[in-house]
């Protein structure tokens, strides 16, 4: 190799890790003009990344003419060793500058080169000549080769440190925002006491507005685990009329300040068995999976009421552990056990013994169309309300002389079904039944909820959503408990005593979403309610609303 040869070479060798022949690096790219370059190496010969192919030819080098002082270095370099690569567009660019590391290591990647020569006996293509140049330039170059080692061993072990200390390895954002435009008719209703006549005018008919802010941190700690964090702020409420029978699926109202609703790990153990755990978010609405394909708050039904049967709301579960078996490729089942805060603090307040959820739901898919599920509920309330948040949620009265109201005992079954009738129609619904007692009293709580619903995907433009839902929310068709605890007729003459509800509410809902992106929706509803809060001396609800939805 004659001097100008040894020149080339400096030239055209860039970055390669020395002492290591069969690793593979990537160098700091270099831009030009919009395109940018990344080079790999390996034993064999100077490479480029995947997106680059060996030169086999100088004349493959555009940049490169015959007449240049170097074509003669360069052609012997590409076609007796096979240590040269262009540039994705063909160039060789023989004037870029290089480092002492680079030209240190693109040194060595030639020498792996030379080697393999020797090693196959291949005597006559290396020059006594040749082997010496480069012996010289190795010796000259130890100290930048060494350091240049010592530099890649050291990053190797700091990212082996990171990796084993590392909290996540991937965490991702995500979330939504929803803005409500609501307002109701004017009407009165008949309350305490409920004695036939309309006393009482509606305070929340002012046209409002509600937000929901909701934040997610979805942290990966491995391809089967991960940490999930919700974080959520909300302003705005409908201002519930005499009841919990107006309240929409996103009005969640936090006072605008800051609060976590989520706090739980997933974990796949098997490919059929999952289990989540944590101190928030662990209830049936988050462990369960609906029927209902459409239910969001977000995108889906307005009310809180249509978005599931309120039996998979009961305890509104924040601490506890839930599993998803899916035991049959038509088949799953899950189970939850989940507590909260204790509504009457003198009346058991342990995570075993508060106010604690067991639930078990079979979820069955016959076929395609089809989504059936049977689900068991066991809730013990401290203060004999089961946080459904709609219908007839409270089922003891409150004792006038202490304030609080009898703990509760309750067991429910229900069921839902989705049925896809066509790919533009889906006919469903369900039905819940609650039984209710107090520990060591005579007597029960009955109460029964029902809702049928048609949603019409794809609804005049692909991706829009119209719904029709009508129902009834949680009603207490029957109480004996002993006297003084009975709900309907607290309401009616403050004395308690056995009976139902004297009415019956029932919700028509309708909506269309408009799916303006795919992140962004509008969607116009309105919501008729007869015999609000089950009273028939009551007038009717109407409310109208335009939400607004942006997720990420």
């Amino acid at each position: 190799m004659n001097k100008g040869q040894t020149r080339v070479v400096a030239c055209l060798l860039i970055a390669a890790v020395s002492g290591l022949p069969t690793r593979a690096i990537a160098i700091p790219t270099e831009e030009v003009g919009e395109q940018v370059e990344t080079f790999s190496f390996s034993s064999s010969a100077l490479v480029p990344d995947e997106s680059m192919a060996q030169v086999t030819s100088v004349s493959q080098l555009r940049d490169v003419q015959p007449t240049d002082w170097a074509f003669g270095a360069l052609q012997s370099l590409v076609e007796r060793y096979g240590c040269i690569a262009g540039y994705p567009n063909g160039t060789y660019r023989g004037d870029r500058p290089i480092t002492r590391y680079e030209f240190a290591a693109g040194l060595n990647a030639c020498l792996d080169r030379v080697n393999e020569f020797i090693a196959t006996a291949t005597d006559d293509l290396v020059a006594r000549a040749d082997l010496t140049t480069l012996q010289k330039l190795q010796e000259e170059f130890a100290a930048e080769l060494a350091t240049l080692r010592g530099r890649v061993d050291n990053l190797e072990a700091r990212a082996a440190e990171i990796e084993a200390n590392q909290f996540s390895g991937t965490t991702k954002l995500s979330g939504l925002t929803i803005v409500g435009i609501q307002g109701r008719t004017q009407n009165r209703a008949d309350v305490n006491p409920r004695d036939g006549k309309k006393d009482t005018d509606d305070d929340g008919t002012n046209i409002n507005l509600i937000y929901y802010q909701q934040l997610y941190l979805t942290s990966q700690f491995s391809p089967s685990s991960y940490l999930f964090t919700g974080l959520a702020a909300a302003g705005g409420t409908t201002k519930p009329r005499f009841s919990n029978d107006v309240i929409l699926g996103y009005e969640y109202p936090t006072d605008s300040k800051l609060i976590v609703t989520d706090l739980n790990c997933h974990w796949l153990v098997t490919d059929n068995l999952a289990i989540m755990a944590g101190v928030e978010g662990v209830n049936m609405a988050s462990a369960f999976r609906g029927p209902n394909r459409v239910e969001s708050a977000a995108t889906g039904p307005l009310s809180f009421f249509a978005q599931r049967n309120p039996i998979l709301d009961i305890g509104f579960g924040r601490g506890g552990v839930a599993v998803d078996w899916q035991f049959a490729k038509r088949a799953s089942l899950q189970a939850i056990y989940a507590s909260n805060i204790p509504g009457n603090s003198g009346k058991r307040s342990g995570l075993f013994d508060g106010h604690t959820t067991t639930g078990v739901q079979f979820l069955l898919t016959p076929f395609d169309a089809l989504d059936l599920s049977l689900y068991y509920v066991n809730n013990y309330s401290s203060d004999g309300c089961l946080l459904t948040f709609t219908g007839d949620e409270c089922l003891t009265a409150v004792n006038p002389n202490t304030n609080k109201s009898e703990p509760l005992q309750t067991n429910a079954v229900g069921t839902s079904v989705n049925w896809q009738i066509s790919p533009q129609v889906t006919l469903g619904g369900w039905f819940g039944y609650m039984n209710s007692y107090i520990p060591s009293k005579s007597g029960n709580v009955e109460t029964t909820n029902y809702m049928i619903y048609l949603n019409f995907p794809d609804l005049f433009a692909k991706g829009n959503l119209g719904g029709i839902y009508f129902g009834q929310p949680p009603k207490i068709t029957s109480s004996d408990l002993p006297v003084g605890n009975n709900v309907p007729d607290s309401i009616n003459t403050g004395l308690g005593r056995p009976g139902g509800q004297p009415g019956t509410t029932t919700q028509l809902e309708a909506f269309y979403r408009f799916q303006l992106t795919d992140n962004i929706s509008v969607t116009p509803g309105i919501i008729h309610i007869w015999e609000p809060g089950h009273t028939s001396d009551s007038d009717p609800i109407t409310m109208g609303i335009l939400r607004t939805s942006f997720s990420f």
